[in-house]
């Protein structure tokens, strides 16, 4: 069956060796030509070759060796051979067949580099020894060299450093023939090693779930505990928390009270404090009390899967430095080989200059010709841009904002304009009693204990909105908890909503009702000065809710939505950014959108939206300025997050599940600072891209000036090829640490 024109067989393989992303290239090619393969892509930032058609087990496995390359078996998928940053760079080379190879073509020409190089001794057991360590690291460049040319039909930079190596043989420059390679087989094993310390950033990840969870049952009347590995965890079971330890599952809290480090998911630093009906987070860390949980997800449907299996994908979204460095490469090997063939074909014919080196000592044009094949190794160009995008990608995520790929954090960074959604972006998303008016005081004044009237209002609405689950009603419920007065009434009797007006209910034998402007409008008695006053207080964008007791307006309490905490100081860091403009999208009244535009900072505003108004705004402001990022949090934003170059969901319990789907950038924190932090980040990982990209362009280019001048050798252009392709690894590794 296909979906799409496309087979749903789907296949997912570790790749094992891969240390650069001209391996994971080589490796997608290889595998696609294979019959019956539709769709081969190898993820290089996880190790993950994805195949879509029926093909067998056994015939990707065989291609993938045959590129010198190998799968994981089963049991291996959840290990990694090696553990950089536990260990060391002699245990990596020790973990596979070629790096051992490596280390021993490093230890036989020792005594070549010392006595021959150095000290200039032209022993004949020296060059043996170089022979023999060119052959040692050499056999799997060779081979992997060949298949990819047999396969792929394509030449890469095993076939340079091949042909380097035996050209060094045919004129003699036995030392250097395996300098060449065991420096190169070397280097290419560090990339490795540095490759899978980024690597490992994602896999640590995976580490913060624990395996097993406590699972509470009942026997014989009795709560029993049982020790069960999270896979086997339903929806519905009971699970024990003890103090410290880490939380298995998504759950919601049915007993105990305790503070939780929610830092592996949101970024959060602060402890929160949960207590029952609250919701946790797989990963995160129980503080001092036990908690009992509800389990809400399947372990591989929890919040922290969901992320782990976002940042592995987000590579396949490849960046357009990505893709452009990936087809430069392409054509830039075989132009290098002919131009090296040129250096070192055409002065000998048409100038009669040397082929060999001559007995003076200078450098024949063979020599020269081979030493460009060597530096013009496009590892460093190659691998300096995804170990930054995985980088950045990964530190992103350790600090609570999720990117869905490499292309979005780079869209990111050419932003000149941000929108954002109101309610539950900008505010809270849910309104709080903070004032209230009565006959007794005509203005509005704080809520206080110790007014009555202030009380009495509170105590009245509460008993009558007490079963409700609307917002305005727990809020009511909210100020009669912190007041004290949530008990003074039992709750109303004959409770009646009255459609457009508010609700009505029966109090100690008092008809209460609750409601708008409308409901005092529609009989119940208030003076032309009440109206005028609560009108005025309207006008400022507040929400009012209204209390009459038996037809006779008593007081009105005034709710408001409020700034969301750190949105002015979010926008603020935003404009310091060099952000041109911050506009907010709301389907307020203007007088309430204005009120809040004040409040956080934005720059401009449009009210009385409906979603596709939303939609025509966000294509307006990008006519007016450019590439524009849409912040949201509400279904009815989806449709313009998915508009926008850069869709932006913000996190949290009162977010929906489609702004997160829709989103290209998750704050997994309901918090807008995370916003600077991910602006910031995104521009700097562009610019370490761009130093990357120009030094090992830069210093490939000296040293092929060199090369054809006879100025350089080949060990010395393998040594800076390989410092190069370290130098841009590491640099963009930096990225990790960025904060």
């Amino acid at each position: 069956m296909k979906v799409n024109g496309m087979s749903e067989v789907k296949q997912v393989f570790d790749i094992k060796g891969m240390d650069c992303a001209d391996c994971a290239r080589k490796v997608s090619d290889g595998v696609q030509k294979l019959p019956k393969v539709e769709l081969s892509q190898v993820n290089f930032a996880t190790g993950q070759l994805t195949v879509v058609g029926d093909v067998d087990v056994a015939e990707v496995t065989a291609r993938v060796r045959d590129l010198g390359y190998d799968v994981a078996e089963p049991d291996e998928k959840n290990q990694t051979t090696a553990q950089p940053g536990k260990t060391n760079f002699l245990f990596f080379l020790w973990q596979r067949m070629e790096t051992r190879l490596a280390l021993l073509g490093a230890i036989l020409v020792l005594p070549g580099l010392i006595l021959g190089e150095i000290l200039g001794f032209d022993w004949w057991w020296v060059n043996v020894l170089s022979l023999a360590a060119m052959l040692a690291a050499g056999i799997p460049i060779v081979r992997s060299a060949w298949s990819n040319l047999r396969i792929n039909h394509a030449i890469d930079i095993n076939f340079l450093m091949s042909i380097a190596a035996i050209g060094a043989v045919v004129i003699g420059a036995y030392v250097e023939a395996g300098m060449v390679i065991v420096l190169f087989a070397l280097g290419e094993a560090l990339e490795g090693y540095t490759s899978e310390k980024a690597r490992n950033s994602i896999r640590s990840l995976m580490e913060v779930v624990p395996p097993v969870a406590t699972r509470l049952t009942l026997q014989k009347g009795e709560s029993r505990e049982e020790d069960v590995r999270v896979e086997a965890l339903q929806v519905g079971d009971h699970i024990l928390v003890r103090p410290g330890e880490r939380i298995p599952m998504d759950g919601v809290v049915l007993e105990g009270t305790s503070a939780v480090n929610q830092a592996s998911i949101t970024g959060e630093s602060a402890l929160v404090n949960k207590q029952p009906g609250d919701e946790v987070f797989a990963s995160t860390i129980n503080g001092s009390a036990a908690l009992v949980l509800r389990v809400t997800h399947l372990s591989e449907d929890n919040t922290i899967s969901r992320v782990i299996k976002l940042v592995q994908e987000a590579q396949n979204k490849r960046a357009p430095s990505q893709r452009f460095i990936d087809q430069f490469a392409r054509w830039y090997t075989p132009t290098v080989v002919i131009l090296a063939t040129l250096i070192a074909v055409i002065p000998p014919v048409f100038f009669g200059q040397p082929f060999f080196n001559p007995s003076d000592g200078s450098l024949g044009w063979l020599y020269r010709g081979l030493t460009l094949l060597v530096i013009s190794c496009p590892c460093a160009l190659v691998i300096s841009t995804p170990v930054s995008i995985i980088s950045a990608i990964s530190n992103a995520a350790r600090q609570g904002v999720l990117f869905k790929g490499g292309l979005f954090i780079e869209k990111l960074s050419h932003i000149k304009v941000i929108a954002f959604d109101k309610t539950g972006t900008l505010t809270e998303g849910r309104p709080v009693i903070v004032a209230s008016r009565s006959n007794n005081h005509q203005a509005f004044k704080p809520l206080a204990a110790d007014c009555d009237d202030c009380t009495e209002s509170i105590a009245l609405a509460h008993a009558v909105e007490r079963r409700s689950q609307h917002p305005l009603a727990q809020a009511i419920a909210q100020a009669a908890q912190n007041l004290g007065v949530a008990e003074r009434y039992p709750a109303a009797s004959h409770v009646t909503i009255q459609p457009g007006m508010g609700v009505s209910g029966v109090v100690n034998g008092r008809q209460v009702q609750i409601g708008s402007h409308r409901m005092l409008d529609n009989g119940i008695n208030h003076s032309e000065d009440d109206c005028d006053q609560l009108k005025q207080a309207e006008e400022r964008g507040n929400t009012q809710i209204h209390v009459a007791v038996d037809g006779d307006l008593v007081g009105s309490l005034l709710a408001v939505d409020a700034p969301r905490t750190g949105s002015w100081d979010a926008l603020s860091a935003l404009k310091d950014l060099g952000i041109k403009a911050l506009v907010m999208l709301t389907g307020d009244q203007p007088v309430v959108a204005q009120h809040i535009a004040e409040q956080v900072g934005v720059t401009d505003f449009k009210a009385q939206l409906l979603p596709q108004d939303k939609v025509t705004a966000v294509e307006d402001l990008r006519k007016e300025w450019g590439a524009i990022a849409m912040v949201g949090d509400g279904i009815n934003d989806a449709p313009a997050l998915a508009l926008a170059d850069v869709g932006i969901a913000i996190g949290g319990v009162n977010s929906s599940a489609q702004a997160m789907e829709t989103a290209d950038v998750t704050l997994m924190q309901p918090d807008l600072r995370q916003l600077p932090f991910a602006l910031r980040l995104s521009r700097r990982m562009m610019n370490t891209i761009r130093f990357n990209i120009a030094f090992a362009i830069g210093v490939k280019a000296v040293f092929m000036v060199l090369a054809a001048a006879g100025l350089s050798t080949m060990w010395m252009a393998v040594v800076a090829d390989m410092g190069i392709s370290i130098l841009v690894t590491l640099n963009g590794m930096r990225l990790l640490k960025y904060l």
